[in-house]
């Protein structure tokens, strides 16, 4: 049956109850939502620009105007710069439940087309969102397991936090912020020191991100989230575009990341709203995108203005795809979309 297509009758009547546990989950949080005075906002999909990280791919298109002259835009990566204008419009619990696109993405855990629930709360702690996810997670799963092939985890049980420095150190014996200065700059001949020691391979001349992501996705991914929810906390900085940095320790910032099952399923910031400070760090994330992938995306200058604006703020993009996909127990992010592209 896994070879016949998603809309042969007797494969839909197998995804059907998946397809409607989805359904109830997305009432489930607009239900959540609405009792916590947020708003729905509908955020357009097509943007100047799809976001600035170097290591996401975007869809581009071409938009023709009444002129018949083209003009170079993209399906948004994720609605963060059009939302936070509406924060700077005055707007202070919004939430969007849309799709997104990422190219160069495909396999059980990802497809180019997906659902993010993102949401921002104003003058708010960015540990608030933590607690979010927690209840609705439990919304999604009120009794059983959270399942992700041989791997559980309880949405009943109070989530763990942890520092990115602690779960390096405890599952990959390397001490991170070793490798950084006192004001986050990073060394990467150090940290691939540590890596040899460790038994961690790595290739010649690799960045100090690229160190970094090979011992996250080695040693330390596939410890989170298992029995419990794990909030992998305080990024550091060069691993945080998009957040402010944490009073007191410029080597980290305020990002989180949310696991389940060892599956990635939230990412969230105390929001960067320095303009000129957001501008330094977009370039520096697309001089690296051209270097590695020979393309760039432009910088939304709209937005950048509109940061100036933009009060303190928190804000989360949760996979919502995937926690339908842990929530059933399906085994692929395809198994739980009512009409996968493609």
């Amino acid at each position: 049956m896994s070879d016949t297509r998603w809309w042969h009758p007797a494969r839909h009547a197998d995804r059907r109850p998946i397809l409607l546990a989805r359904n109830r989950i997305a009432a489930g949080i607009r239900a959540w939502m609405a009792d916590h005075d947020f708003i729905e906002v509908d955020p357009a999909g097509l943007q100047v620009s799809p976001g600035n990280e170097a290591h996401l791919h975007a869809f581009a298109t071409t938009a023709i105007g009444d002129d018949g002259q083209g003009r170079q835009m993209y399906l948004h990566t994720s609605p963060e710069f059009a939302m936070k204008r509406l924060l700077a419009a005055g707007e202070r619990r919004i939430f969007s439940l849309g799709h997104v696109w990422r190219n160069r993405e495909r396999g059980p855990l990802h497809e180019p087309e997906f659902t993010m629930l993102e949401w921002y709360r104003v003058g708010e702690p960015y540990a608030q969102l933590m607690d979010d996810i927690a209840d609705w997670v439990r919304l999604a799963r009120p009794e059983g397991l959270l399942r992700f092939r041989d791997r559980t985890c309880d949405p009943a049980l109070p989530y763990a936090r942890v520092s990115v420095a602690e779960a390096f150190a405890a599952h990959a014996g390397i001490d991170l912020l070793a490798t950084m200065d006192a004001g986050g700059e990073t060394d990467a001949a150090a940290l691939a020191a540590q890596m040899d020691r460790a038994g961690i391979s790595h290739m010649p001349g690799e960045s100090w991100s690229d160190l970094f992501s090979r011992v996250l996705s080695a040693r330390v991914e596939p410890h989170l989230g298992m029995g419990r929810l794990t909030v992998l906390d305080r990024y550091p900085a060069a691993e945080a575009a998009l957040a402010r940095r944490v009073p007191g320790d410029p080597r980290v910032s305020e990002r989180f990341e949310v696991y389940a099952c060892g599956v990635e399923l939230a990412n969230g910031f105390g929001e960067l709203t320095d303009p000129a400070e957001q501008r330094r760090r977009f370039q520096e994330e697309m001089a690296i995108k051209a270097d590695r992938y020979g393309e760039s995306y432009p910088i939304d200058e709209d937005f950048l203005s509109a940061l100036a604006l933009m009060p303190p703020a928190a804000g989360c993009a949760l996979g919502f795809d995937r926690l339908v996909l842990l929530a059933t127990g399906a085994p692929r992010i395809s198994d739980v979309l009512w009409v996968p592209a493609g």
